[in-house]
């Protein structure tokens, strides 16, 4: 028997609690699980977003575009940049967010996100 990654057991205690207000709306939840390029990164419901990350620990990565609200949803770039859409339902709005992962965008890695290494020379 193969043990659960980091970010199966994300998955599986949001999917088990999606009733919760705190955890966000359930079928947001489930819609983004359905994608498999979703269902590779770390999930983190939190304030009425879903957002997902590169990595499984803090500093998160915050470099990935998130779906904010219940149905209807909308998808915002990062820190909220921009706008990606609006009005949309939960599968509409995991499916723009795949749309706009980055092409580099693979399967969350444990730890925390790497910070950049400042050259001195």
């Amino acid at each position: 028997m193969t043990e659960e990654t980091t970010v199966e057991k994300a998955w599986r205690g949001i999917l088990e609690g999606a009733a919760t207000a705190r955890l966000g709306c359930p079928e947001v939840i489930r819609a983004a699980y359905a994608e498999p390029r979703l269902r590779a990164l770390f999930p983190f419901p939190s304030h009425g977003c879903l957002t997902f990350h590169r990595n499984t620990e803090f500093p998160w990565s915050n470099d990935l575009p998130f779906i904010a609200g219940d149905a209807p949803c909308s998808v915002y770039t990062p820190r909220y940049a921009e706008l990606l859409g609006e009005g949309l339902t939960p599968k509409a709005a995991a499916a723009l967010v795949v749309a706009h992962l980055p092409l580099n965008c693979g399967a969350a890695v444990d730890g925390p996100w790497p910070t950049p290494v400042s050259r001195t020379d």
